[in-house]
C-alpha cells in the first residue's frame, strides 16, 4: 500500500507538469516586449486612420495654416475666373459668411432677376417687396401705381438669361454688395386702357442688359440678399 501511495503522488506529479508544458507552449510566456492583441474584426494598426489623441496636437515645423489660407485656397480653386481686386473682394465676403460661394450667389441672383422682372410687369407687390430695399422697391412701386392709373397693362413673356457674370464686389464693415451683369430675353407689350400697343411689339424678342447690384449684411442670421441698385449696361455693344 505505501508503494501504491508513492506511485500515485508520482502519477500526479507527471500529470501536473504535462498540463503546465502545454499551458506554456499554448500561451507563451509574457516579456514585456509582445505585440498587441489582434482582434480580427479590426483592422491593423497602421490601416487605422490617424487620429489625434486630443487637441493637444503639435503642428509640424514651418508654417502653420490658418482658417483663412484653407478657405481662400479652396476660393481660388474653383473661382480661377475673377481677378483683382472683384475677387479679393469675393474671398473676403466668402470668410466673412461660410454660406456663401459666387456660384451658388449667381444661381440665387438669376432666380431673383427672373422673380422680380416678372413680378414688376405683374405688378405684383407682393412679391417685389421682400426682394427689394425699401429705396428700390418705393421706385417700383411708384410706377407700377403710374401704370394702374393710366389704365396701362404689360403683357411680359419671360424667355429666359443668356448669362450672368459678376461685375464688381464690395465689403465695407459687415454689408457686402455684389453687381452682377445680366444679359435676358423677353418679349413685352404695354397697351392702354383700350388694348392698342403703345410700347414694345408681341411677336419680337428684345434683348436686355441690365446690372443689378444685391446687398447683404454678412453678419446677420437672415441669408437672404436683397436688389439695392438697378441700372442698363452701357458697356454693352450695339
Amino acid at each position: 500500500m505505501e508503494e501504491l501511495k508513492y506511485l500515485d503522488i508520482i502519477f500526479f506529479a507527471i500529470l501536473a507538469v504535462f498540463l503546465i508544458f502545454q499551458l506554456w507552449t499554448v500561451l507563451g510566456r509574457r516579456t514585456g516586449h509582445e505585440g498587441q492583441p489582434r482582434d480580427g474584426l479590426r483592422r491593423d494598426k497602421q490601416d487605422q486612420p490617424s487620429m489625434p489623441a486630443d487637441d493637444k496636437t503639435v503642428p509640424l515645423p514651418g508654417r502653420a495654416s490658418s482658417p483663412n489660407d484653407e478657405a481662400a485656397a479652396t476660393f481660388a480653386q474653383g473661382s480661377n475666373r475673377y481677378s483683382g481686386t472683384v475677387a479679393q473682394t469675393l474671398t473676403d465676403i466668402e470668410l466673412a459668411d461660410r454660406t456663401f460661394t459666387p456660384d451658388d450667389f449667381l444661381g440665387g441672383a438669376r432666380g431673383a432677376y427672373e422673380i422680380i422682372v416678372t413680378g414688376f410687369a405683374n405688378g405684383d407687390k407682393a412679391t417685389l417687396q421682400p426682394l427689394l430695399s425699401d429705396d428700390v422697391y418705393d421706385q417700383f412701386a411708384q410706377v407700377i401705381d403710374q401704370r394702374e392709373r393710366a389704365g396701362q397693362i404689360v403683357e411680359s413673356s419671360f424667355v429666359g438669361i443668356r448669362s450672368a457674370e459678376i461685375a464688381a464686389a464690395s465689403l465695407v464693415r459687415a454689408t457686402a454688395e455684389i453687381s452682377v451683369k445680366f444679359v435676358s430675353e423677353l418679349i413685352s407689350v404695354t397697351k392702354d386702357s383700350e388694348g392698342a400697343v403703345i410700347e414694345g411689339d408681341p411677336n419680337q424678342v428684345r434683348e436686355v442688359r441690365d446690372i443689378w447690384t444685391f446687398a447683404r449684411d454678412v453678419g446677420s442670421r437672415n441669408p437672404n440678399w436683397v436688389l439695392v441698385a438697378t441700372g442698363a449696361d452701357d458697356t454693352a455693344v450695339a
